[in-house]
């Protein structure tokens, strides 16, 4: 496919301005980093000569001495909750501790367990009626029972079986 010379002349015209086109956009991004570059370390600076300081004294006048202040108050709470807890509440503790102990020992002597013996009522002996030995039996007849119903089912009977061979069919 052939061009027109006036195609060609408008197509290299084009081109033509497309490439000034790129060339200003170049110049343009190149520029707009330099002016990035310049308002960052601009701001880094007024970071460091202004919010720094700012921020550092704000923190020693009015963040500082309210944390000094509870964690003393803390430290005197805890201190003070140590001290009634080795004076009052462990002893009570070990003292429980001890009487659970010495009383699992006492248990375990051979002689409380004896003493405890002779002070226990004796169950008394269990009697036999008429009742318990006529549920032995009918316990008894319904085993059989069973047993019998099963022997039948499972019994060899010749009768109940289907011949392993078909009838053979007369010839007409």
């Amino acid at each position: 496919m052939s061009l027109s010379r006036k195609r060609k002349k408008e197509l290299k015209r084009l081109k033509g301005e497309a490439n000034q086109l790129w060339h200003a956009q170049q110049e343009i991004l190149d520029h707009a980093n330099h002016v990035a570059r310049e308002a960052s370390r601009q701001l880094g600076a007024y970071g460091r000569e202004q919010v720094v300081p700012s921020v550092v004294s704000t923190y020693e006048h009015k963040v500082q001495p309210v944390v000094d202040r509870g964690y003393a108050a803390s430290r005197g709470l805890v201190e003070g909750a140590m001290k009634g807890l080795d004076k009052s509440v462990l002893p009570v503790l070990g003292g429980v501790v001890g009487s659970v102990l010495s009383v699992g020992d006492i248990a375990k002597d051979h002689r409380v367990r004896a003493a405890l013996e002779r002070f226990q009522p004796k169950p008394p002996p269990k009697k036999t009626n008429v009742g318990g030995v006529v549920a032995i039996g009918v316990g008894v007849l319904a085993a059989a029972g069973v047993a019998y119903a099963v022997w039948q089912t499972f019994r060899a009977d010749d009768e109940l079986w289907v011949a392993d061979e078909e009838p053979a069919l007369p010839n007409l």
